[in-house]
């Protein structure tokens, strides 16, 4: 009898436990979560987590953002960088390039002005020349084409034999220069471009030098033979 009474009583007490869980179940449940919501631990809780997680996302889209912002930002950056340093490069070589073809244009231009002004380094010798020879046979012939009659060369002969020997390197220490000694010797040049070297540039501007200021070869060598030089 007892031990059927402990079993009983057992179930019973049981019973009674699960009765009393549900109506406190039932109780928590009726009560207003809202007004609960700033006392309830848990439930504070979760919200502040749903918050911090929406924050931290936002702030991860917002990072990616400027990232990508940045980023294209400093590309655009490098690239109008380059196209500045392109185009300047563009523009100097091209200045470089008319510069050459300009400087190439005046060294043409400076040669043949140079050619154009050079003389023949010979001429024809006449008949009355001919018993000369060289520089001397050059300078009979020029002297008869300038319209001086054979005549005179005889004292224009003597004249540059004392001077330079009739030699078109011929130079002194005062500076003077060629068959005629022009002084300084860059006078010639007048005459051709050709005057350090070519006698028949030189020849011809000896000339005219006599025949401007002496009228002839033997009034010229007159004066030298009365002063010393000419």
């Amino acid at each position: 009898m007892i031990p059927l009474l402990t079993k009983y009583g057992a179930r019973l007490a049981a019973l009674a436990v699960v009765v009393i869980a549900a109506v406190i179940v039932v109780r928590l449940d009726g009560q207003d979560i809202n007004e609960g919501d700033s006392q309830h631990p848990s439930q504070a809780a979760i919200e502040q987590q749903k918050r911090a997680e929406e924050a931290y996302g936002a702030l991860r889209i917002n990072h990616a953002n400027y990232i990508a912002e940045t980023a294209e930002s400093d590309a655009s950056t490098k690239a109008a960088a380059l196209a500045t340093y392109a185009k300047d490069k563009s523009e100097e070589f091209q200045g470089y390039q008319v510069q050459v073809e300009e400087e190439k244009k005046a060294e043409e231009e400076r040669k043949a002005e140079e050619e154009a002004n050079k003389n023949p380094t010979n001429v024809d010798i006449p008949g009355s020349c001919e018993e000369f020879s060289g520089n001397r046979a050059t300078g009979c012939a020029i002297m008869l084409d300038q319209g001086f009659p054979i005549e005179e060369f005889g004292c224009l002969e003597a004249l540059w034999t004392r001077e330079s020997g009739w030699s078109e390197t011929a130079a002194n220490g005062s500076g003077a220069y060629g068959i005629p000694q022009a002084l300084p010797g860059s006078k010639m040049s007048s005459e051709g471009s050709d005057w350090e070297s070519n006698p028949v540039t030189q020849i011809r501007w000896g000339l005219g030098y006599i025949k401007g200021r002496y009228g002839t070869p033997c009034e010229a060598w007159n004066h030298s033979e009365n002063v010393g030089w000419y």
